[in-house]
């Protein structure tokens, strides 16, 4: 396996090891047994458990960027697009259900730690929060556009955290349908 490869591995393998268990109970000795690297090997590609939370973050980031320009190339409008990001609660029901939202129980936990790289976790909420705020504005809501996209992007947290707490996926949908209701009024020009 090539260095590139096994540090690849090893940053994916964290980045769900931080989702499924926590970021502060995640240790070393459960992301290498997870690649199936001695600890060594690991040093050579990570000094410190913040380098691997930096790697990590990153690899959302680029994974949001490039979800979301998947969301611009086949979303037909403004509308079509905020659906594909109300969806992702439908899509990822079963983790969400299990673990929570990946990018809010990260924030959270790093928020509770105090840790210098909140600021990096949260800039996946400003990703999503812009590019929404963007679509806002493509629909002709200019002057509330920034306000629309926090409403949306608060509801969608508050779905995926009661998901987790209750697990009850029928909520999930049941909420997405709301969601999806509103965004349709908002669209026809009414108020939600």
């Amino acid at each position: 396996m090539s260095s590139q490869t096994t540090r690849e591995q090893i940053v994916a393998q964290a980045d769900a090891l931080f989702y499924a268990r926590g970021f502060e109970a995640t240790s070393f000795s459960d992301i290498a047994t997870a690649v199936g690297i001695s600890r060594g090997n690991f040093y050579y590609h990570f000094r410190t458990k913040d380098e691997i939370l930096e790697a990590v973050i990153a690899r959302r980031i680029a994974a949001t960027d490039a979800m979301l320009a998947g969301w611009e190339a086949e979303g037909a409008d403004p509308a079509a697009r905020i659906r594909c990001f109300i969806r992702i609660l439908i899509a990822n029901r079963a983790k969400i259900m299990l673990h929570g939202c990946p990018v809010g129980t990260l924030v959270t936990e790093l928020a509770k730690l105090d840790h210098l790289a909140l600021e990096g976790a949260a800039r996946i909420f400003t990703l999503f929060r812009d590019w929404l705020a963007r679509q806002f504005e493509a629909m002709g809501r200019p002057e509330d556009a920034d306000a629309l996209a926090m409403h949306v992007l608060a509801r969608s947290q508050g779905v995926a955290t009661l998901a987790s707490a209750f697990h009850d996926e029928s909520f999930i949908r049941d909420e997405v349908d709301r969601l999806c209701q509103w965004l349709d009024r908002i669209a026809g020009g009414r108020n939600g």
